[in-house]
């Protein structure tokens, strides 16, 4: 049985896009900690690896937490958390702003900086394994899909 035919609930899955989404998100982050421990990446999560890319993408301009809060749309307690973990890892440092004791600017230090960019070319090899045999028109109807889904969350 396919996993988007049915969901438990007497009614066929591939009509219920909560379940697709959730399934895409778990079976993404399986493939990306499976191909993460082939490389030597074993302990950067799939969230780490999306703020560490998002850091190094942004390296030249300010970062503080509430950014990423707002633009990975995860709460405080949650960006809290993943930024202490990722701190006593060493991938970030939190540096106090001047002027503002409780705003901390995020950046990635030089080994947060040498790992992003090996999760980057991961997830680019990745991503193209993933999207083998999908034409590009029909990708761009799933990205024009994607953000009208988003806009209409977000309202």
């Amino acid at each position: 049985m396919d996993a988007l035919d049915n969901c438990g609930c007497g009614e066929p899955e591939k009509y219920k896009l909560g379940h697709i989404i959730k399934g895409l998100n778990g079976a993404f982050g399986k493939k990306f900690m499976a191909c993460g421990m082939a490389v030597g990446l074993d302990e950067v999560t799939l969230m780490h690896g999306w703020i560490m890319g998002y850091l190094h993408h942004n390296r030249d301009r300010a970062v503080y937490q509430k950014t990423i809060e707002s633009d990975f749309n995860i709460r405080r307690s949650t960006v809290t958390a993943i930024l202490q973990l990722m701190e006593k890892k060493g991938y970030i440092r939190r540096s106090a702003v001047e002027g503002d004791a409780r705003l901390k600017q995020i950046s990635l230090t030089d080994q947060g900086m040498d790992t992003a960019v090996r999760t980057k070319a991961m997830i680019d090899d990745m991503e193209s394994s993933i999207l083998e045999g999908i034409a590009p028109d029909k990708l761009a109807v799933f990205y024009e899909v994607a953000q009208q889904l988003m806009e209409n969350m977000d309202r």
